[in-house]
């Protein structure tokens, strides 16, 4: 299991699909990342299932934070 904090990416999916390409297969990544506007929470369990990921858990964190737990399952 790894712990990713994202919180200050400037392009977040951009950021999220390298951590993606370089995990191991079956390794579960805990990211965090802002919140914003709330649309990219949305976008990232979308953006999770198009990169052969299982979503795992989503929750947030406190008020401008949200953590998405899965696990990269497939090429």
């Amino acid at each position: 299991m790894r712990r990713v904090d994202l919180r200050k990416s400037k392009d977040l999916f951009k950021d999220l699909e390298q951590i993606i390409q370089n995990a191991y297969m079956d390794e579960v990544l805990v990211v965090l990342f802002e919140i914003g506007d709330f649309s990219n929470v949305e976008k990232s369990f979308a953006f999770i299932k198009e990169q052969n990921c299982e979503l795992l858990n989503s929750l947030k964190f406190n008020q401008v934070d949200w953590t998405i737990v899965f696990k990269k399952v497939g090429q």
